[in-house]
């Protein structure tokens, strides 16, 4: 459980976690844009927490690459983690659209760390969206009684964008299944409890009934875990590849029906791309606070660098894409709380903010001046970080043959 020192400074409510606040919420209902008094509460949590807890360690997560698993326990004991997770499986089954806005404060902080956190969220989904009742107290039930992680294996070496292209494969052999191939880029994998893996089972169908999803023990004999990757940005997140060789997998494991899997993968995504476009609202958020502070107090030729409409300007248009941005990833997030199928909606979230992201963090940088280009300022972390964004859960140009797609579609 948290320190008693992290609450300090708390509402009564607040203090107690997430999880007493979801216990007073009310469905939501009309379209606004105030938070209720209970996702204020949530905004509330998530950024002291990711204040003065994740931002103060953030550097040297960073520097080292070290798993933040104190923040993991923290976020977990304030039921920062495993957001969606229904209550009838021990979880607060929060709405996406609180999902949201809990995910940009800690994105704010150190979008690396939010990463860790989230993947449980990629993980779950398949299960919340497919599992059967066992399934879903097996696997989900665990991840609300102890501070664990788990990991969403799709991505391939040689298959990203393109799922049909995965080589992994299940071959039914008696009750069990039985798993050969590689994954890789799969966040969480040195440290995961379970994986949701996707496999083919019938490699003469059409990929929309060739895959397979299953639950997959972390301790399964035949699965190795690769080393961790060295990337970029978002350091404090493990990234690694995993090898599956003659895995065995109970049926009891499998997800749905043979066939299912690109259908429960691609639903998942429906639900995860609006928190990740959350992740990528809070680093530009966080590119134009410092870019804004630093304008203001960096002086040249006698007068703060704000007041020169080059920049001033460039502050405004990172403030457009924030604004904007927060607006079409909290739409996203809406749409799924009305039990509206949200496809169209989270890829332009997830591609706009994410090209935001990128935007901002590069001109904080421009703000910054040389300053911008060393590591002992922030706004090159952010830079390193943000990329990402435009990568992973879906690249910037999948985003928008999806959107094209759902838009000519339409009658």
């Amino acid at each position: 459980m948290l320190a008693s020192s992290l609450r300090r400074g708390f509402t009564p409510v607040a203090a107690q976690g997430v999880r007493a606040l979801s216990s007073t919420r009310s469905a939501m209902s009309g379209y606004g844009f105030d938070l209720t008094e209970e996702q204020a509460e949530f905004q509330q949590l998530a950024r002291k927490f990711a204040r003065e807890e994740v931002l103060p360690q953030a550097p040297e997560l960073d520097r080292t690459g070290e798993y933040p698993w104190e923040l993991i326990k923290q976020a977990h004991g304030l039921g920062l983690l495993n957001l969606h997770i229904p209550e009838a499986y021990g979880g607060m089954g929060l709405h996406s659209l609180d999902g949201a806005i809990i995910t940009e404060e800690i994105s704010w902080a150190c979008s690396g760390v939010q990463t860790a956190m989230e993947a449980n969220g990629l993980a779950e989904m398949p299960v919340i969206l497919a599992a059967n009742d066992e399934q879903k107290k097996k696997y989900l039930g665990r991840m609300t009684e102890e501070p664990l992680v788990a990991s969403y294996g799709v991505t391939e070496p040689i298959a990203g964008s393109d799922v049909a292209g995965i080589k992994t494969t299940a071959v039914k052999k008696g009750d069990d299944y039985v798993l050969n191939g590689n994954k890789m880029w799969i966040t969480n994998a040195g440290h995961a409890n379970w994986f949701f893996v996707l496999a083919k089972t019938d490699p003469n169908a059409k990929a929309s009934k060739a895959f397979t999803g299953f639950i997959v023990d972390g301790d399964s004999a035949g699965l190795t875990r690769g080393r961790k990757e060295i990337n970029m940005g978002q350091r404090a997140s493990d990234t690694r590849g995993v090898t599956f060789e003659d895995v065995v997998v109970p049926a009891a494991n499998r997800l749905g029906a043979e066939g299912d899997g690109f259908k429960i993968a691609m639903g998942a995504f429906d639900r995860t791309r609006p928190p990740v476009a959350a992740g990528a609202v809070g680093l530009a958020q966080r590119a134009l606070d410092e870019a804004t502070a630093y304008a203001k107090d960096r002086k040249a030729f006698g007068r703060p660098i704000a007041d020169n409409q080059a920049v001033a300007f460039m502050l405004a248009d990172m403030a457009i894409g924030v604004e904007t941005a927060r607006l079409i990833t909290r739409r996203a997030a809406w749409e799924v709380d009305q039990g509206r199928r949200n496809t169209y909606y989270a890829s332009i979230a997830k591609a706009f903010a994410a090209d935001v992201a990128n935007k901002n963090a590069t001109d904080a940088v421009q703000v910054f001046g040389g300053n911008g280009y060393n590591s002992d300022y922030p706004v090159e972390k952010l830079m390193r970080d943000a990329k990402i964004y435009q990568i992973y859960e879906g690249t910037a140009q999948i985003q928008r043959v999806i959107i094209s797609r759902e838009l000519l579609t339409r009658e």
